[in-house]
């Protein structure tokens, strides 16, 4: 494997492995109120409403500060930027446990929430130190830093019921400043930024980085992640509450099942990079959301009764998904969403290779704006039906929509390309290519948009 010049297979591995274990001590941190939250709704006596906005808040903050974290990371380095959102994350984590009232608890939850910006500054570090040809595979490696939100549906049960809610933030804030000092003591500038150091070029501005977002095309990709990010992480605060309400469960035990679905919907972001690479991010979306589909109709399918007239008399029986078919829906589910994490995000540094950090933040904060806006329409939902299964409806009905508009953007953009093709042709899909130079430079022409096949 060849590298960019001046970096060695040395350097590529120190960064994507101190970022990606960065990353995921963050998501650890930004979804720890799946767990802590449950204590926090039976002290408060939350109802479920409340319940969503609290999971979800932090939520926010992460996704919205995606868009100033990645600009300021394409001004200032990974290697400044990811250290100080982890200390300035850590001191709100450790702040968290001097609250009493539900709505500073929302308050000190947006503090929180800064640790799920710490994706886009990763990206946008990475991207800097692998060639286009392999950072399809190097993003999804760091991608599977959502592992971390594996990590505390297994472990931060145990916690709280040896320490307390209390002590398990504190944990968590200390590991978080821990890993802060340790990224910034072990790291190196990205090359960009050691080339502008060089040179004394300033770094690009702000409405530059910012300019590609006029691009319609920079907005169907976040649509996409919107569901394959923002669904995952509202399903990942969700899950420990509906195990315990729908099945009856224990605590600990419900984290462990909603870490069966997290570990998978994370780890294997690396393989959907890789597949990206090889066979185009278009295959990787239309397999994520066809199994998606199968997979959300079983989960919502409530547990209903049924009475038939028959020869003899009346047939009573029930249908529904067993506790064991739904945790394996979930692990199905996991997997396929990972994939498609990484197919989105492939897409970026090879259309917008100088702005990987603003595109991708907006991509980013929408996607991370579904796992916002989805817990709480989970808990409405939930209030309004008294259904169980009712999330996992919404989610069919998203995901459905979300097809058929990509496969009519496609269909369109196909024949508006190709206008000879069959329609027997218009879905041939072949691997990720680099733009020509002119726009893979940038320049007045970096917020245009770019067609490409695989996309």
């Amino acid at each position: 494997m060849h590298t960019l010049e001046g970096v060695t297979r040395s350097d590529q591995n120190r960064a994507l492995g101190l970022s990606t274990f960065a990353f995921t001590v963050c998501f650890a941190v930004w979804t720890i109120f799946s767990i802590i939250g449950v204590k926090i709704k039976a002290d408060l006596g939350l109802n479920d409403t409340q319940f969503g906005l609290l999971v979800a808040t932090p939520v926010l903050t992460g996704s919205v500060s995606r868009i100033f974290l990645g600009v300021w990371t394409e001004q200032f380095g990974g290697r400044i930027m990811f250290p100080l959102q982890m200390i300035v994350t850590a001191i709100a984590v450790w702040l968290l446990t001097s609250v009493q009232t539900y709505e500073i608890f929302l308050v000190a939850a947006l503090g929180l929430g800064l640790a799920g910006g710490s994706f886009i500054v990763g990206v946008a570090y990475v991207s800097q130190w692998f060639e286009k040809e392999h950072q399809g595979t190097a993003l999804g490696i760091f991608g599977a830093g959502n592992v971390g939100a594996a990590v505390t549906n297994f472990a931060a049960p145990f916690l709280v019921v040896a320490l307390g809610w209390e002590d398990t933030a504190r944990v968590y804030a200390i590991v978080l400043a821990i890993t802060a000092v340790l990224f910034y003591l072990l790291a190196k500038n990205d090359p960009a930024h050691q080339a502008r150091k060089k040179t004394g070029a300033k770094p690009v501005s702000a409405s530059q980085q910012l300019a590609p977002l006029k691009d319609i095309q920079v907005w169907r990709f976040a649509t996409y992640y919107f569901f394959v990010f923002g669904a995952f992480v509202a399903l990942a605060s969700f899950l420990p509450r509906y195990y315990v309400g729908a099945y009856g469960l224990p605590l600990t035990t419900a984290g462990v099942f909603a870490g069966f679905y997290s570990l998978p919907g994370s780890v294997f972001r690396a393989l959907g990079g890789w597949m990206s690479d090889k066979w185009g991010a278009r295959y990787v979306m239309y397999l994520t959301f066809f199994v998606s589909l199968v997979c959300l109709f079983l989960m919502s399918y409530p547990q209903t009764s049924y009475t038939v007239q028959g020869i003899k008399g009346p047939i009573s029986f029930t249908m529904g998904t067993n506790l064991t078919l739904f945790v394996t829906m979930t692990v199905v589910l996991g997997f396929v969403m990972s994939l498609g994490k990484a197919a989105v995000y492939k897409h970026i540094p090879v259309y917008y290779p100088h702005h990987v950090g603003s595109v991708g933040g907006l991509v980013g904060m929408i996607g991370g704006l579904g796992g916002f806006f989805l817990p709480i329409a989970f808990g409405i939902l939930l209030d309004l039906t008294g259904v169980w299964t009712a999330p996992y409806m919404l989610m069919f009905v998203l995901v459905a929509v979300s097809t058929i508009w990509m496969h009519v953007a496609i269909r369109r953009m196909e024949r508006k390309r190709h206008p000879a093709l069959g329609e027997e042709k218009y879905l041939s899909d072949v691997p990720d290519k680099p733009l020509p130079k002119p726009l893979a430079e940038g320049g007045k022409r970096a917020g245009t948009k770019q067609a490409n096949p695989a996309e």
